[in-house]
């Protein structure tokens, strides 16, 4: 598969998955092993956790739209640049409904076997989101 066919196919999942909660459409570019990780030792998500994840973000935040800011492919390996944005109008991670924009950023690094994602390493700033929530104020101490 041609690194071009492999960033079209991620572009066109994304959008199912993350824009319109379709969350089924994964199942034709993520592997039965995949795992979805933001630190090298956890174990991470699998394809099941992953899908269920996303509900829970849409459920919070329905008008979430994921923009994909930059996308480069090479052999098995692939990396996107991206951000969200959307407004928190359902409790999401214990925390009501505050009705506020919020947008975060991060990237994705994923590893393909043939035609499927079987790994991918997500790294991207929690922080920002419960800045822009209203959780915790810029000026705190870590």
């Amino acid at each position: 598969m041609s690194d071009d066919v492999r960033k079209g196919r991620v572009i066109k999942t994304w959008a199912a998955a993350w824009d319109r909660g379709e969350v089924d459409a994964l199942d034709s570019l993520l592997s039965p092993r995949y795992r979805r990780r933001s630190a090298p030792a956890e174990e991470g998500q699998s394809l099941t956790e992953f899908k269920a994840s996303i509900l829970a973000a849409r459920s919070a935040f329905p008008d979430l739209t994921t923009t994909i800011d930059e996308i480069t492919a090479e052999g098995d390996r692939l990396a996107v640049r991206w951000h969200s944005v959307g407004t928190h109008e359902g409790s999401f991670l214990g925390v009501p409904p505050t009705n506020r924009s919020v947008e975060v950023n991060g990237a994705t690094f994923a590893r393909f076997e043939g035609d499927l994602v079987v790994e991918e390493f997500v790294t991207w700033d929690p922080r920002s989101l419960l800045t822009a929530l209203g959780i915790i104020s810029v000026g705190e101490d870590r």
